[in-house]
């Protein structure tokens, strides 16, 4: 990955764990502004509007370029479908009001989505331009923040991601860490499909991107996907998690959606193709078993430790 010299990076959602990873893959010539909800509120225009008019006066003044990653959303899924006023005013309203603050400061803006816009019935990885049909309110919030952002006339592109797990928080890797030391056996669903993605690597390709289009440089195509490549169930996924972990992944045994089920749901099928990506001549993510082993390589004895604490 090359980064560009002289930029500044505003990142709402710097609190959690992809805006964490983004403000850590930083470097010296990349300044990276992170901060967490409490600090910039999306749902607040007037605090939005104030961050990006102090981003571009910080860019002017140090004479480097300045771009805007959004890693703010509310993602409780299931909670969503209860609480869709305020997922709408998270995913939607506050990328709207931040993609007009960034066009009236000509800002470019990188604003990351998800594979839950898309309906999961899909026998092939999804392209970018493959039709937009949420099964869920989450999905529908962050469909039409996609359409927001993207009817701003703001310069802005749209990153689909998904399965995200990192440091630090609530995700798929410290629940499994946990039921590892707590329980003999469990069951977890092996009937939907996707690629686990690190937020750490995540963030770098976002950085890649954001450089590029700091620049002047950005892809033609303004909705791109990016995971870590390959794919994998849940049940796979936590098996894989278990021999890393160097427990039996035995233990995991797989179940059904329908024995499982939740408030919203989830689609069967949510591989993403990173084609597109690739033909921007953008840096592919590694592989997702080879980005697992390397996170908990890296986050293991953390997490171990938190299972411990919560046990």
């Amino acid at each position: 990955m090359t980064t560009v010299d002289g930029l500044v990076v505003l990142v709402p959602g710097g609190g959690g764990q992809l805006g964490r990873d983004l403000a850590a893959a930083s470097d010296a010539s990349v300044e990276v502004v992170a901060p967490g909800s409490a600090e910039l509120d999306l749902t607040s225009a007037g605090a939005v509007i104030e961050a990006v008019a102090d981003l571009a006066r910080r860019a002017r003044e140090s004479g480097r370029r300045a771009v805007v990653v959004n890693a703010a959303a509310y993602t409780a899924v299931d909670a969503a479908e209860t609480d869709e006023e305020r997922a709408f005013a998270v995913n939607v309203d506050g990328p709207r009001v931040l993609a007009a603050a960034c066009s009236s400061r000509r800002v470019p803006l990188v604003h990351v989505s998800t594979d839950y816009v898309f309906p999961g019935d899909a026998d092939r990885p999804y392209e970018p331009a493959d039709r937009v049909l949420p099964r869920g309110a989450y999905g529908r919030t962050k469909a039409a923040g996609e359409d927001a952002v993207l009817g701003s006339g703001a310069q802005a592109w749209i990153v689909r991601s998904a399965w995200l797990y990192g440091a630090g928080g609530s995700n798929f890797v410290a629940t499994m860490t946990r039921l590892e030391r707590e329980r003999d056996t469990l069951s977890v669903v092996d009937d939907q499909r996707g690629s686990p993605t690190w937020t750490a690597d995540l963030a770098r390709g976002l950085l890649e991107l954001a450089g590029r289009v700091a620049a002047g440089e950005g892809p033609e195509q303004r909705v791109l996907h990016l995971t870590n490549t390959g794919d994998t169930t849940w049940c796979g996924f936590a098996r894989a998690i278990f021999a890393e972990l160097g427990a039996d992944p035995e233990r995991v045994r797989p179940c059904t959606t329908a024995e499982f089920p939740r408030p919203a749901a989830r689609p069967a099928y949510s591989v993403l193709s990173d084609r597109a990506w690739r033909e921007a001549g953008l840096t592919p993510l590694r592989p997702w078993r080879e980005a697992l082993s390397a996170f908990l390589a890296a986050h293991g004895d953390a997490l171990r430790e938190g299972a411990r604490s919560d046990g």
